[in-house]
């Protein structure tokens, strides 16, 4: 069994078609699916985990007949969905310890308004674009979870922005196989990139910004 699991992450990571396809391994390809795309979504160490890749792999393994569409599809929406929650739970735990209560304490109240508002006004967007991004998914609703008051207003952003990923990239990989073989490994190299360059960018703009403070106090 162990064997078989590794074998099948092995092959998640490498994109190795021709052994996902394998007799007998749809179970574990279920399995190990969904459990990344939990861990990813609810952990920041777990960020390094290629999910997109992997969202957009499987339903393109649905639609070679690999596996039941209907059954990946729900699987990696609870997965998404409820490790957002999870993520969610840790920013209301962390937001008990003293330690971290005094950083909050530290920020300008109209700050804290000023982000109280753009979560409530734009919580959906937000989770939907942060999909996308490595370190983010997780990394949001850990903040909403330190600043969103209402539990059942994240449960809906968070419920049908993992509907809507969910959708969006297993249907683009529903579709890969009935592409010409040279636009369907383009667009699989830039569904594979896409992540890592937000992430890049996301950083780089971070920096950005600190330099400047740095600077503008100097």
């Amino acid at each position: 069994m162990l064997d078989s699991i590794g074998t099948v992450l092995q092959a998640l990571w490498q994109h190795d078609f021709v052994a996902l396809q394998s007799p007998g391994s749809a179970l574990v390809i279920y399995a190990c699916v969904t459990t990344l795309i939990l861990l990813e979504s609810a952990f920041l160490p777990a960020a390094p985990l290629p999910c997109d890749s992997v969202v957009i792999l499987s339903g393109t393994l649905a639609a070679v007949g690999v596996l039941n569409p209907v059954v990946i599809y729900l699987l990696l929406l609870v997965a998404a969905g409820f490790g957002s929650y999870l993520a969610f739970v840790q920013g209301r735990w962390l937001n008990r310890l003293p330690k971290v209560q005094g950083w909050v304490n530290a920020v300008p109240s109209n700050r804290l308004q000023t982000v109280d508002k753009l979560l409530s006004r734009h919580g959906l967007v937000a989770l939907f674009c942060a999909r996308f991004i490595p370190v983010v998914r997780s990394l949001l609703p850990l903040m909403m979870g330190m600043r969103v008051h209402s539990r059942a207003k994240f449960y809906g952003f968070a419920w049908l922005s993992a509907l809507l990923w969910t959708a969006l990239l297993v249907g683009i990989g529903y579709l890969l196989p009935s592409l010409p073989e040279p636009i369907s490994k383009a667009v699989t190299m830039i569904l594979m990139a896409a992540p890592v360059i937000t992430l890049v960018l996301a950083i780089g703009s971070w920096l950005i910004v600190k330099l400047r403070r740095q600077w503008r106090k100097e």
